[in-house]
């Protein structure tokens, strides 16, 4: 079995490899996801001078999202990947926001000081990480008390068809490996209350998940299989163990299966993501006045 940091190394040179595809797609990736990142933010409570914290940001979002909101405030996008985060400080000149820097790290080692963050978001990163316990025991360390932390994992493929149909038609072709449920995988985290379990242990309150809807839309089912193939990892390091006769077999099965999704001249598949939300103890060691401030700005 590899170690963490052996695990760590290959998602970063995986990462590296696929941030020219995300950085190709990433309009309509940002449309698929969009509904997801809007759930999150609106978790954050989020004040102009907001201080917050994005991790395994990959092409900047929500981090950039949020920091749009926040003029007077300063966001912090990480990843294990700086190719990844190289596109998100162009889309962050792109879209004239200035109050963000990049820093590249691992989720369960952050190079930040205790209660530096308002709020922490990781967008579909959780089930990745080596240790989901040690780096949930970092992201409360990091939040100031009360502060905010929000994440989105997908449920179970079944539910996901937009990934589920690609993944089918390469197993049509070549063995694919079971995900260990152990080990990083894109549904380890896919069970209800599973990532609320982790927060509860690292001794999060105010815990609570919910259920967002996502749609994948593409402008035909060949654009679907293009742009599944190029920026799904799992798929993408699948296909690299066909030949080109079997690859070109897998495209024809999966746009076979798509076609089904056309609808008013576009390819509309469905998603569902959870998002899971909680707040970080208050000290109520500290100033009454400060923990009363806290309590009433930041908890719900």
């Amino acid at each position: 079995m590899p170690s963490a940091d052996e695990v760590r190394d290959g998602q970063r040179a995986a990462w590296a490899g696929l941030s020219a595809s995300w950085e190709k797609w990433d309009q309509v990736i940002m449309d698929q996801l969009a509904p997801v990142g809007a759930a999150m933010i609106e978790s954050m409570d989020l004040a102009k001078d907001h201080r917050h914290l994005d991790i395994a940001s990959g092409t900047g979002e929500p981090g950039l999202s949020i920091a749009s909101r926040v003029p007077q405030g300063r966001v912090v996008l990480t990843d294990l990947a700086p190719e990844m985060l190289d596109v998100a400080e162009r889309r962050a000149v792109t879209q004239g926001i200035v109050n963000v820097e990049t820093k590249v790290c691992s989720a369960d080692d952050l190079p930040f000081d205790d209660a530096t963050f308002d709020g922490l978001t990781v967008r579909f990163g959780y089930m990745f990480f080596p240790d989901m316990a040690k780096a949930t025991a970092e992201f409360e360390r990091v939040l100031k008390p009360g502060g905010r932390l929000c994440s989105s994992v997908w449920v179970k493929p079944e539910q996901n068809p937009w990934t589920s149909i690609a993944m089918q038609a390469i197993v049509s072709e070549t063995q694919v490996a079971p995900p260990d449920p152990e080990r990083p995988n894109m549904f380890r985290c896919a069970a209800p209350g599973y990532v609320s379990a982790l927060y509860e242990e690292a001794g999060l309150l105010d815990v609570s998940e919910w259920d967002v809807n996502v749609e994948l839309v593409t402008r035909s089912p060949e654009e679907y299989w293009e742009m599944i193939s190029e920026h799904v990892s799992l798929a993408a390091a699948a296909l690299q163990q066909i030949d080109e006769p079997a690859r070109e077999r897998v495209r024809e099965h999966a746009i076979a299966e798509v076609s089904a999704f056309v609808s008013d001249g576009k390819v509309r598949v469905p998603g569902v993501a959870r998002c899971g939300t909680a707040a970080s103890s208050i000290d109520f060691n500290s100033s009454p006045l400060i923990g009363c401030a806290q309590s009433t700005n930041v908890l719900t």
